[in-house]
C-alpha cells in the first residue's frame, strides 16, 4: 500500500499524482492540470484541461486564453478523480489561491501552492479569501522566503509609511510611483489605500485585471486607467501603480518627475532597494515570512515536509535538525527571486 510519499510525485512537467491521473501546477501541457493560483509561473497557457477555484476561474481566461476547459471546484467541497479524493482550500496568496489536498488510500498530501497566512493581531487582507490550515501527512510547502531574516513589518506599519511617502512627495510637486506586481500586489494595495489622499491612476496591465476582483465584490480604492491626459492633468499629485517592468520605459517618464517606491517582500534586504535604484522600498508581501512557514508547518500535523521555490536547502535542513519528521526538497520551476516574480507576474 503506497504511503503520502507516492500521492504526490515530481515528473519532468511538474508535480503529478498518479492515482488521479493529474498533474499540479505544471510548466509544460498536460491533459489536467489542478492550479493553485494564476500567477504565470504556477498557470501557463496549453492544458486540456484546468482545474481551479471559482474566483482563479476568470483569472486564467484573461492570462491563459478566453476559451479554455476550466472545471471549478469551490473550496471545501470533494472531486474524485481517479483513486484520488482532491479538495481545495484557500491559501490567503491573491483572489482565488488554493492549496490542493489529495487522500490517496487514506493518506493525505497537501500542497500549498503560494500563501500567505494572518498574523495574530492583524485583520485579514480582504484582497483574498482567508488561509485555511488543513491538516495532513505530508505537507508541500513553498519557501519563497524560507531564511529567518524574513519577519514581516505590521500591514498598517507599511501601509502607513506609503502614505507619508506619497504626501511627501505631493508637497514637492512629484508624482508617486509604486512598482508592484500587477496581479496581486497591486489589488492588495488598493484594498488598502487611502484615495482621499489624491488620484491613482493605473498602468493598463494593473487596469485589467481589476474586474475578477470587482466581480468578487472586493473592496477597492477607486483608480482610473492612466491615460496620458490623467498623466497630465495629475501631475505631482496622482499616485501610479505600475509593473516594474515599465521603469525606465517612455510610458513612465509622462510623470515626470516622480518619486518611486518597489513594493515587494524583497524590499525588507537593503541591498534589493539599492539594486532597484529606487527611492524607497515597502516590504509588504503575500507570502509567508520565516515564523508563518514554522506555524504552519508545525500546526498541520506532517510527518513529511516537502520544500519548493525558494531557500529550500536551508528549510529542509533547520526541520531535519530541529523537528522530528521528514524533510526533503523538491525541485520546481515557480519563480523564487525578485526578478523571476517579475517576469511571471508583470
Amino acid at each position: 500500500m503506497p504511503d503520502a510519499t507516492h500521492t504526490v510525485i515530481q515528473t519532468p512537467d511538474g508535480l503529478y499524482c498518479p492515482a488521479g491521473a493529474f498533474h499540479i501546477d505544471p510548466w509544460r501541457p498536460v491533459e489536467r492540470a489542478v492550479i493553485t493560483h494564476g500567477h504565470s509561473d504556477h498557470a501557463r497557457p496549453g492544458h486540456a484541461t484546468y482545474l481551479c477555484s471559482p474566483t482563479t476561474a476568470p483569472i486564467l481566461r484573461l492570462r491563459c486564453g478566453s476559451d479554455i476547459n476550466i472545471q471549478t471546484l469551490p473550496f471545501g467541497k470533494t472531486l474524485e478523480l481517479g483513486g484520488a479524493t482532491v479538495s481545495l482550500h484557500p491559501a490567503g496568496h491573491i483572489l482565488g489561491s488554493a492549496q490542493v489536498r489529495i487522500e490517496v488510500t487514506g493518506h493525505v498530501t497537501v500542497i500549498t501552492g503560494d500563501y500567505k497566512t494572518t498574523p495574530a493581531g492583524e485583520d485579514h487582507d480582504p484582497t483574498s479569501e482567508p488561509f485555511e490550515l488543513v491538516r495532513c501527512d505530508r505537507l508541500i510547502t513553498e519557501c519563497t522566503f524560507g531564511l529567518p531574516i524574513y519577519r514581516w513589518p505590521k500591514r498598517q506599519t507599511i501601509i502607513d509609511e506609503v502614505h507619508e511617502f506619497w504626501r511627501t512627495n505631493q508637497a514637492d510637486g512629484r508624482t508617486t510611483v509604486l512598482f508592484a506586481y500587477a496581479l496581486g500586489k497591486a489589488q492588495r494595495l488598493l484594498g488598502f489605500l487611502d484615495d482621499s489622499i489624491g488620484p491613482i491612476l493605473l498602468h493598463g496591465s494593473v487596469n485589467n485585471l481589476l474586474a475578477p476582483y470587482e466581480a468578487a465584490g472586493i473592496p477597492l480604492a477607486r483608480a482610473q486607467y492612466a491615460t496620458k491626459e490623467l498623466a497630465k492633468e495629475h501631475k505631482g499629485r496622482a499616485l501610479v501603480i505600475a509593473p516594474p517592468s515599465t521603469d525606465g520605459s517612455s510610458w513612465l517618464r509622462r510623470f515626470a518627475p516622480t518619486g518611486s517606491a518597489f513594493v515587494s517582500g524583497w524590499m525588507l534586504v537593503r541591498g534589493s532597494r539599492r539594486r532597484r535604484s529606487v527611492d524607497r522600498g515597502f516590504a509588504l508581501s503575500d507570502h509567508v515570512d520565516w515564523p508563518e512557514l514554522l506555524r504552519v508547518i508545525d500546526e498541520s500535523g506532517a510527518t513529511h515536509i516537502s520544500a519548493t521555490h525558494g531557500a529550500t536547502d536551508i528549510v529542509a535542513r533547520y526541520l531535519s535538525e530541529t523537528r522530528p519528521l521528514k524533510a526533503d526538497e523538491i525541485e520546481t520551476r515557480f519563480a523564487s527571486t525578485a526578478e523571476e516574480a517579475e517576469e511571471a507576474s508583470a
